[in-house]
């Protein structure tokens, strides 16, 4: 995990004051006592590495260092090493480990750190032409930040502590649901107790393709049957109808996709970005068959992001790319300008509009989230495919239709009574303007729980555009 670095640890000589930036040291080729050692240390002290939790022949142990070039070694039970992976080179002390940390002048300009009001579209529109970034600079933050993800992994996504839900593939569809909405969570990996192994998720599409189902007087699928309708009934229902569908004839096997902890941030990130998943399991497994699987988090985009945000966080100035303001770049969904050509409509809905539109929203234009506005075009609230769950509370997918509920009304049934904030209040919706910068973008989309933001127009709040974690990974790594 990215764990806060204690001041002091491996620090290297220097003036009192000067910045550390932290950097974590793996050794993962095993060993019973293992040392790290380096010109940060004078080559005199050894420092202590650690096993981690659940995978005993990897060794870990962060230190803070000063910018610059330093040399490392392993002694791994009395012997010294290197690790044949990592840049080395050959010198006083044999072949040795090198590392080479930047550290540039961590300033913003402060158009990019503070929202200033009042404003003009002039304005911004003069600081979008005045913010492009040559591709040298572009290459140089992709390159780094590249680096980052392909030399840490998994593991550094584990929490210290944590509860992961997960359902047995034979509970009906409607209990696993209710268990959802109960548990506070939209989705959750799937086991197989037959077959002692995870097999899949279920997640908010699963209950939005259903609802849709219901709503189809064409369905085999009934209220009564849902009561008894297996998690495993209906993931091999929908891969037939996927199969039905597909005109090439084409086979769509039932994948599931998941990640070990030893594979590396940026392996992750591409399996999420590829599948056009939110979330993939982490899976470790001791034995070569993969039996006896442990179960150890949920790996998301937003907590990859964290990752990146923390690593870079004294550094940021070596990223160029993070200066960059997001109207200015290709990322995100935006409203087509008036007279663009082949301008693609961005997908919004009033409150009245039904449930049912919605629902066939996500399903037909692939979007996760959908801004909910008024006549002018201004936010008032959003709903998510996440959202969803809330129709299990007192079963209200059995008492209504989708196209007599209204998005208004779909959005009060996910509400808390007990909340202190209205309707429309603007709680749930996380905005950003396309003046911020691409450093304020990543913080914020960085937190638990938040997968997009919408840019509005300053004062009016009118959408202007949604920028979803995906978008950012999908710049951020080329």
């Amino acid at each position: 995990m990215f764990a806060p670095v204690p001041d002091g640890a491996c620090e290297g000589s220097g003036v009192s004051g000067s910045i550390l930036i932290p950097q974590r040291f793996v050794w993962p080729y095993g060993g019973r006592r293992v040392f790290l050692s380096g010109s940060f240390t004078r080559w005199s002290d050894h420092i202590a590495m650690s096993p981690m939790e659940g995978c005993p022949a990897v060794f870990q142990v962060v230190c803070n260092l000063m910018p610059g070039l330093h040399q490392y070694k392993f002694n791994v039970d009395g012997e010294w090493r290197h690790d044949e992976q990592q840049p080395c080179v050959s010198g006083s002390c044999g072949v040795v480990n090198t590392i080479h940390l930047m550290r540039e002048p961590d300033i913003l300009p402060s158009i990019l750190s503070n929202e200033t009001p009042g404003r003009s579209q002039m304005e911004i529109d003069n600081m979008e032409a005045n913010s492009r970034m040559p591709m040298p600079d572009l290459e140089v933050s992709r390159q780094r930040i590249s680096v980052f993800l392909s030399t840490h992994t998994a593991y550094d996504l584990l929490p210290e502590s944590g509860k992961i839900i997960a359902l047995d593939i034979n509970l009906p569809v409607k209990q696993a649901f209710h268990v959802l909405y109960e548990q506070g969570v939209s989705m959750a990996p799937l086991w197989d107790f037959c077959r002692s192994q995870f097999v899949g998720v279920l997640s908010p599409m699963d209950f939005i393709l259903i609802l849709k189902e219901l709503g189809n007087h064409g369905s085999n699928l009934t209220q009564e049957q849902l009561e008894t309708h297996t998690i495993a009934a209906w993931k091999e229902g929908k891969l037939q109808l996927r199969r039905t569908l597909d005109s090439n004839g084409g086979s769509h096997p039932w994948r599931f996709v998941h990640a070990g902890p030893h594979e590396c941030l940026k392996d992750v990130a591409l399996k999420i970005l590829q599948n056009k998943v939110s979330t993939i399991p982490i899976i470790h497994s001791s034995s070569e068959d993969g039996s006896f699987p442990q179960l150890l988090h949920l790996a998301s985009l937003s907590g990859i992001l964290k990752g990146i945000c923390r690593h870079f966080k004294h550094s940021s100035g070596s990223l160029p790319i993070l200066q960059l303001q997001v109207g200015s770049i290709p990322l995100g969904a935006w409203m087509p300008k008036v007279g663009e050509p082949n301008g693609r409509p961005l997908a919004m809905l009033r409150p009245s509009a039904s449930l049912g539109a919605a629902l066939s929203m996500f399903v037909q234009a692939e979007v996760s989230s959908i801004p909910i506005v008024d006549d002018n075009d201004s936010l008032l609230d959003i709903y998510s495919r996440s959202d969803i769950t809330a129709l299990a509370k007192d079963k209200a997918y059995a008492r209504t239709s989708l196209e007599e509920i209204s998005i208004h009304q779909a959005l009060l049934l996910g509400q808390d009574a007990n909340s202190p904030y209205g309707l429309y209040s603007g709680h749930r919706c996380h905005m950003c303007l396309r003046s911020d910068s691409l450093h304020k973008v990543m913080e914020r989309l960085s937190n638990p729980g938040v997968r997009r933001l919408v840019v509005v127009e300053a004062g009016s709040k009118r959408v202007e555009g949604i920028i979803s974690l995906s978008d950012v990974f999908r710049f951020l790594l080329g």
